[in-house]
């Protein structure tokens, strides 16, 4: 599964990512042409840090990502090239594009809006940090407040909201984004990164694990199961910090929901541009998908327990291997965090 990172560029060199990234593109100056070097001077190599949670291979430090066996594709470019790099990695085979950057923005960019919608038509989850703005701006930070992109927020090791998490109508979803650990360019292994870009890689890592385990599953339907089964934290209900609630892999990869569930990011897509939308193929089963029973209250609680901590767990030791338990992830926008 081919995850798209639209970052600084990534070390491709480090043992940690040996054969896990593919030939990309570098875009404004950047160091190499195909994105397999890091220019970010300020963070220590923030591409590199979201590339190693989604696809770390554990060789080097040992550090392991959600999804060990997708590969990255490296993009490194400015924050006004969002709309020619969502195209670059949608036209390269990415099947989930990660945005762990943002700039600020009142409303999404008219260009950056044709390319989600290119990004929809293609079958294509775009996912996007929220912002470490805290609550000095709402809903201020693009591409994550695009329709058709799935908005994340960042919670700590206790499932509280972090505060300078942004909040927004967009949020979506949470995941770990406190005191998470990740290597850098050098290849140095860091335990305390604070940031929306954590949270979004380790969800856009959960967003490739299930695309690769149902390959035939639309886009729209891999977006709606994570939602629908989202641990709620925060305010009761959906809530402009932690969206739906905290991303359970476990439960996103094995319980059953209803085929009428709802899908808030796409739903607002569809509100925006209707001349884009992509039906859904009719709705049985994929025949390589799983059935499970609906789980009774006390197991589903359980599972959720255990989904939540093994995440946790993963995140505070520095590496998160997840097949159909573990999980991890990593900020948000590249100048702070």
């Amino acid at each position: 599964m081919v995850v798209a990172l639209i970052d600084s560029g990534v070390e491709a060199r480090l043992p940690d990512l040996k054969g896990a990234v593919l030939p990309g593109r570098g875009y404004d100056g950047a160091s190499r042409a195909d994105g397999r070097a890091d220019d970010d001077t300020e963070l220590g190599g923030h591409g590199t840090a979201m590339a190693a949670l989604i696809a770390g291979q554990g060789h080097g430090t040992g550090m392991v990502g959600i999804a060990p066996r997708s590969r990255i594709l490296p993009i490194s470019a400015a924050l006004h090239n969002y709309d020619q790099t969502i195209r670059y990695a949608v036209d390269h085979g990415a099947k989930v594009i990660n945005f762990s950057t943002s700039t600020s923005a009142s409303r999404c960019p008219d260009d950056v809006q044709e390319s989600i919608a290119y990004a929809v038509q293609h079958d294509v989850v775009v996912v996007a940090a929220a912002g470490n703005d805290g609550f000095l701006s709402e809903s201020g930070n693009s591409p994550a407040n695009c329709p058709g992109v799935l908005g994340v927020g960042a919670v700590d090791a206790y499932l509280g909201i972090w505060e300078k998490s942004t909040p927004g109508d967009n949020i979506m979803v949470a995941a770990p984004g406190v005191a998470v650990g990740s290597i850098g360019k050098r290849g140095l292994f860091s335990r305390n990164n604070n940031g929306t870009s954590q949270a979004t890689a380790l969800t856009s890592g959960v967003v490739a694990l299930m695309r690769a385990r149902f390959p035939r599953m639309p886009a729209r339907e891999v977006v709606q199961r994570i939602l629908a089964t989202a641990k709620d934290v925060g305010p009761k209900g959906w809530d402009k910090t932690s969206g739906y609630g905290a991303i359970i892999p476990y439960l996103a990869l094995t319980e059953t929901i209803s085929r009428t569930a709802s899908n808030p990011v796409y739903d607002r897509f569809d509100q925006v541009r209707p001349d884009n939308v992509v039906k859904p193929p009719p709705t049985t089963m994929p025949a390589d998908r799983p059935r499970f029973d609906t789980l009774s209250e006390k197991g589903s609680d359980n599972r959720i327990r255990i989904g939540i901590f093994a995440l946790l767990a993963a995140v505070c030791l520095g590496a998160g291997v997840m097949i159909t338990r573990n999980f991890r992830h990593r900020v948000g926008r590249r100048d702070q965090g």
